[in-house]
C-alpha cells in the first residue's frame, strides 16, 4: 500500500510537471497560474502545493527533470577538463550544449521557456538567481582554465580571462537565443561548431 502510494505521489507530481511545462510554453510562464495548471493536471492546488512551494520552486523542478542543458554539459564540463589543452573542454562544453539543445525535444521546450517565455520578476526571482549561479561557475572555471593557458604560453600573453570567458557565455546563450526565434534558419549545431572554432582559435598563441 504504501509502495502503490509513493508511485501514486510521483505520478501526480510527474502530470503537474508535463502540465506546467506544456503552459509556459503555450502562454508564458508569468500568465500561468498555479490553477491553471491544476485545472490542465486534474488535481487541486492544494495536490500542487503539497510537492511545491511555489510556481518558482514547481519550474526549478522542471528545468531539473529535463535535464537542462547548460547544467548537463557544466557537469560534463567538470568531469573531463584536460589540463593539456585549456580550450578543449570549454569547446565540447559550448558543443555539447547546442548538440542537446538542438536534439533533446524536453531540453528544448524547457530552455525555450527559460529562454523566451518567462519574466525574471516576483517569485520567479529564485529562478533568474539560480541562472546567476549557474553563469558564476562557468565563469569561475572558465577564468581559471583561460588564466593556466596564458601561463602555459598556449593562449595570448595578457588575455583578459574575465572578458574571454563572458564572451564565450553570451556566443552560447546568443546563438541559442537567435535560434529559437527560428529553428529552420540554421543548423544550430553545425553553425555553433563554426563559430565557437573561429572565437577559440582568436585565443590561442600564434
Amino acid at each position: 500500500m504504501v509502495r502503490r502510494t509513493k508511485e501514486e505521489a510521483l505520478a501526480t507530481r510527474d502530470s503537474i510537471l508535463d502540465a506546467a511545462e506544456q503552459l509556459f510554453v503555450e502562454q508564458g510562464v508569468s500568465r500561468t497560474t498555479l490553477q491553471h495548471i491544476a485545472t490542465a493536471a486534474g488535481v487541486t492546488r492544494g495536490a500542487i502545493y503539497w510537492h511545491f512551494q511555489d510556481k518558482a520552486a514547481l519550474f526549478n523542478a522542471m528545468m531539473e527533470r529535463a535535464k537542462m542543458p547548460l547544467e548537463s554539459a557544466m557537469q560534463l564540463l567538470f568531469e573531463t577538463a584536460s589540463v593539456s589543452d585549456p580550450l578543449c573542454g570549454m569547446r565540447e562544453y559550448m558543443l555539447c550544449v547546442f548538440r542537446l539543445t538542438a536534439h533533446d525535444p524536453k531540453a528544448r521546450r524547457v530552455f525555450e521557456i527559460a529562454t523566451l517565455k518567462l519574466e525574471y520578476v516576483d517569485e520567479l526571482n529564485a529562478v533568474r538567481d539560480r541562472r546567476l549561479e549557474i553563469q558564476a561557475q562557468w565563469m569561475t572555471f572558465a577564468e581559471g582554465r583561460i588564466k593556466l593557458g596564458v601561463r602555459q604560453g598556449k593562449l595570448k600573453p595578457g588575455l583578459a580571462a574575465h572578458a574571454a570567458a563572458l564572451g564565450m557565455w553570451a556566443l552560447v546563450d546568443g546563438l541559442i537565443r537567435t535560434w529559437m526565434f527560428d529553428t529552420s534558419a540554421f543548423d544550430l549545431v553545425k553553425l555553433g561548431e563554426q563559430i565557437v572554432d573561429i572565437h577559440l582559435d582568436g585565443l590561442r598563441a600564434a
